[in-house]
C-alpha cells in the first residue's frame, strides 16, 4: 500500500518550524504518477553527480518510512557536457555555452518533467529557457534560494560563487536578491574563483583548497553563507561556526518535492 503522509526529515539544512508543519501535512503521489527529473551537468561533472546523489538522499528523507527501496527511488536522467565547463567565463563564452545548454534542455524536456542545471552560473539562462514553451519545467536555483531566504526571515547573507555569480550584474542568477537582501561578497572574488577552478582540477579534499577556503570563510562577517557554486559543497570544511547553506541540497530538495508530492 502506498504511504501518503510525509514525515519530518533530517537533512544538512535544518528545517524551520514552518517547513516542519507543512511537511507533516504533505501527501505523496503513487509511484506510477511520480514525476521525472532531468539534471544537466558538465560544469563540472562531479557537481552533477553530487546533485544526483542529493536527489536520492532527499527522496529517502522526504518519504521516510515510506521509502521501501529501489521502486521508490527517483526517476532521473542526467546529461553531462564538457562544453558547459566554459561557463566559468560565461560572458566571453556565451556564444558557445547557450546553444549547447539549449540543445541539452530540449533533449531532456521530452523525457522528463522537471529539469535542474547543476551549475549556479548557468542558471543565468533561466529567462531564455522560459521564453520558449517546453514540456519540462526548469527548477531555478535563484528562485529556490530566494524562497529559502524569505522563509527563514534572513535579511543578510554572504554569497560565494564563481565570478559571474558574485559580480551580481546581469550575468548573475542571483541579481534578483540584491533588491531584497543585504549580500556580502568576499573581498577577493578572484581568489574564490581560483579555488573553484582548483576543486575542478584537484578535487575538494585537496589540502591547499581546504586551507584557502577556510581562510576565505574566516574573513566573512555574515553568519549565513550561501555556497552558490556546485563545487563548493565538495570541500570538506568546518565552516568556522558559520551556517553554510548547501544550495545544491536546496535544489535537490525542491526537485524531489516537485516530483513526489501530490500538491507540487
Amino acid at each position: 500500500m502506498e504511504c501518503i503522509r510525509a514525515r519530518q526529515r533530517a537533512s544538512a539544512v535544518k528545517p524551520c518550524k514552518w517547513e516542519v508543519d507543512v511537511r507533516n501535512s504533505m501527501e505523496f503521489l503513487p509511484r506510477s504518477d511520480r514525476r521525472r527529473i532531468g539534471l544537466i551537468a558538465g560544469s563540472g561533472p562531479e557537481a552533477g553527480a553530487d546533485l544526483w546523489l542529493k536527489v536520492i538522499e532527499e527522496t529517502k528523507a522526504l518519504l521516510g518510512a515510506c521509502y521501501l527501496g529501489d521502486l521508490d527511488a527517483p526517476s532521473v536522467r542526467i546529461v553531462s557536457s564538457p562544453v558547459l565547463g566554459l561557463s566559468m567565463e560565461l560572458e566571453s563564452n556565451d556564444v558557445a555555452v547557450w546553444p549547447e545548454l539549449e540543445r541539452i534542455f530540449d533533449d531532456l524536456s521530452g523525457q522528463t518533467d522537471y529539469i535542474a542545471i547543476a551549475c549556479n552560473t548557468l542558471n543565468y539562462y533561466e529567462r531564455q529557457i522560459r521564453a520558449v514553451p517546453r514540456a519540462a519545467e526548469l527548477v531555478s536555483v535563484g528562485e529556490v534560494v530566494e524562497g529559502f531566504l524569505a522563509q527563514r526571515g534572513l535579511e543578510s547573507v554572504a554569497l560565494l560563487g564563481a565570478e559571474p555569480v558574485t559580480r551580481m550584474n546581469k550575468w548573475s542568477a542571483y541579481q534578483r536578491l540584491s533588491g531584497r537582501f543585504e549580500i556580502e561578497i568576499p573581498e577577493d572574488p578572484a581568489c574564490l574563483h581560483q579555488i573553484i577552478y582548483d576543486v575542478k582540477r584537484l578535487g575538494g579534499a585537496d589540502p591547499s583548497v581546504v586551507e584557502r577556503f577556510d581562510a576565505l570563510l574566516d574573513g566573512l562577517e555574515s553568519e549565513t553563507v550561501l555556497l552558490a557554486c556546485t563545487e563548493l559543497p565538495l570541500i570538506p570544511c568546518a565552516g568556522g561556526g558559520k551556517d553554510l547553506v548547501d544550495v545544491t541540497r536546496l535544489l535537490a530538495r525542491r526537485l524531489v518535492e516537485n516530483a513526489t508530492l501530490a500538491t507540487a
